[in-house]
């Protein structure tokens, strides 16, 4: 065996002690950025955001995630979207418990009420044309009545019979 065998594995030893050694070696150690008021003032920034703001944030999250089934089923004009947007609200006083049970019913295929009604979806939701017409359909009347009174007054007094003959 060569004499400066043993002499090496001392000296890496040495060397990876030293190594070890001043990477375990607690150097000082700095825990912010910024020192006296800057500190304080940052610090309280901090704790504002994390005491007030984040549960508001959280909060208003909390409640857009728990709508969404009813949204989905407004928008797929589910036919039992009001029992869906019950579910929902019940969801918020339980905490979220009921929520994955909304989704699934949001997304539903409402096979009942196909059978009893011959459609899948609810036409009424979501639909505002028929609200337009009766409301045109007012005004012409309104417009009817005025015409008829100025007609009325015009000729002076008139019976209700006279102005259906007309």
């Amino acid at each position: 065996m060569h004499p400066d065998i043993p002499r090496r594995h001392e000296l890496r030893a040495c060397l990876w002690l030293a190594v070890l050694v001043t990477v375990l070696h607690p150097a000082s150690a700095l825990a912010s950025l910024f020192h006296g008021e800057t500190l304080d003032a940052i610090a309280n920034g901090i704790s504002w955001v994390a005491i007030v703001i984040a549960p508001i944030i959280g909060s208003a999250i909390f409640w857009l995630v728990h709508i969404l089934p009813e949204k989905i089923a407004e928008k797929k004009k589910h036919p039992q979207t009001k029992a869906i947007q019950c579910l929902c609200l019940l969801s918020l006083c339980f905490g979220g418990l009921l929520w994955p049970l909304a989704w699934l019913w949001a997304y539903s295929k409402p096979v009942l009420h196909k059978l009893a009604y011959g459609t899948d979806v609810d036409e009424t939701i979501g639909y505002h044309g028929e609200a337009k017409e009766e409301k045109s359909e007012i005004e012409q009347l309104r417009a009817r009545v005025a015409e008829l009174e100025l007609q009325a007054s015009s000729k002076g007094p008139t019976t209700i019979e006279s102005i259906r003959a007309k």
